[in-house]
This record gives structure tokens, sequence and C-alpha cells, in this order.
């Protein structure tokens, strides 16, 4: 269908004209969208088919937090970057005994974490869209510097 390369088209042109600071938002937003998709393929009748979602989708959140953990510049002074990347430790933890277990609540608390990350990410955009002394994203893709 003509739509499908409409669509493909744009979502790659919004990836590839986003700020750092956005596509860190998209990020997180992509793991919600996985997550939320794997808690919807519990409710999947056929067994196979609810194997495959859940594990497929959690696969997926998982590489966006190992991309985000990878991603943190751990040489930032302070408390900020390890915590951070102790955080992204817990969510990828919760994911696996979700996908191990096949069990829903380690998504749920995985999810609480990444939502308030995103809900504070999110704020800092709209309180310093461009302030150099806030936390920021290095322009090198994949590098977020957080700066105090």
């Amino acid at each position: 269908m003509q739509y499908d390369k409409i669509a493909k088209s744009y979502k790659a042109q919004s990836v590839q004209t986003a700020s750092p600071g956005k596509l860190v938002l998209m990020l997180f937003d992509g793991y919600l969208r996985f997550t939320t998709a794997a808690l919807n393929s519990f409710d999947e009748k056929d067994l196979t088919k609810k194997n495959e979602g859940i594990n497929n989708n959690l696969i997926k959140a998982q590489n966006i937090v190992t991309e985000l953990q990878s991603s943190l510049d751990m040489s930032v002074p302070g408390e900020l970057p390890g915590t951070l990347y102790r955080l992204y430790d817990y969510v990828l933890y919760q994911l696996q005994q979700a996908n191990l277990q096949k069990k829903s609540e380690p998504i749920a608390e995985a999810d609480k974490v990444i939502s308030e990350l995103r809900e504070a990410w999110a704020e800092m955009l709209i309180q310093n869209p461009t302030d150099g002394n806030s936390p920021s994203v290095d322009s090198q893709p994949g590098s977020i510097s957080l700066q105090a």
C-alpha cells in the first residue's frame, strides 16, 4: 500500500531531523510502546503467539534500555550517570524476569521507572530547550551527556 510507504518515510524523516534530546524521548516512547505490546500479548489465547509476542516485544524494549544505558557519559561528574546506569540495570532485570517467568508484574515495575525518567526528560526539554548548562545529549548519536 502507498500509505505504508508514506508512513515509513515520514517516520524515518522525523528520526533523522529530530534533535538529540528529542531522540532520547523517542527511545523512551518506543520502550513504552513495546512493553505495552508485550502486556497485550498476555491476553493472547494461542500459547505460541502469546509467548512470541511477549518475548519479541520485551527483547525490543531491552534493546532500547541497553542503548540508553550504553550511551550514558560516565565521565560526567556527580552521581547522576551512575544512578541512571543502575536504574537501567534494574529495568533490564525486571524485563528479563518478566520474559523468563511470563509474568506481567515485573513489566509494570520497569515501566514505572522508565515513565518517570521519560517525564523528567520531557520536562527538561520544555524547561531548557537549548540551555547548555542543563542535562543534554551530545551531538554524537548514541552518546548521552548529562551535564550539571
